[in-house]
């Protein structure tokens, strides 16, 4: 899920990016996209919570970025998709508590886990949101 939350947040951030002095409707957005307009919604709304994004109602609203694509990073993007999940996860079974290895397996998963997220988010800080939309 995070995967999905991911590259909704960053396609809808590189488009507020390219089209930074507009605001840009969630249809508009949805279009791109090729999803449903009120998938778009939700992410709108987690990304304005982040303070990365604003927004306008009325017949000429819409959103835009609230800061300098410079200044932000892709690994903000990804905190905010993340939220408190991690980009894998443990089994929905609970393993045996009297098993050598099943009592002990979630502890030691967790780990790695966050050693996961850590990783993916120390590699995204190296690219700023204005470098990204570069490429296209």
């Amino acid at each position: 899920m995070i995967k999905s939350k991911f590259s909704i947040s960053l396609h809808i951030m590189t488009l507020l990016a390219v089209h930074k002095d507009d605001w840009l409707t969630s249809t508009l957005i949805a279009s791109s996209l090729n999803i449903n307009p009120v998938l778009v919604r939700k992410e709108i709304s987690n990304l304005k919570k982040g303070d990365l994004i604003e927004s306008k109602e009325g017949k000429n609203g819409g959103i835009r970025l609230l800061k300098d694509p410079n200044i932000i990073y892709l690994s903000d993007i990804f905190i905010l998709a993340k939220g408190n999940d991690h980009v894998l996860s443990l089994s929905n079974n609970t393993p045996n508590p009297k098993c050598r290895v099943g009592k002990k397996i979630n502890d030691r998963l967790k780990v790695v886990l966050k050693n996961i997220d850590q990783s993916i988010n120390e590699s995204l800080k190296k690219q700023t949101l204005e470098s990204f939309k570069n490429q296209f």
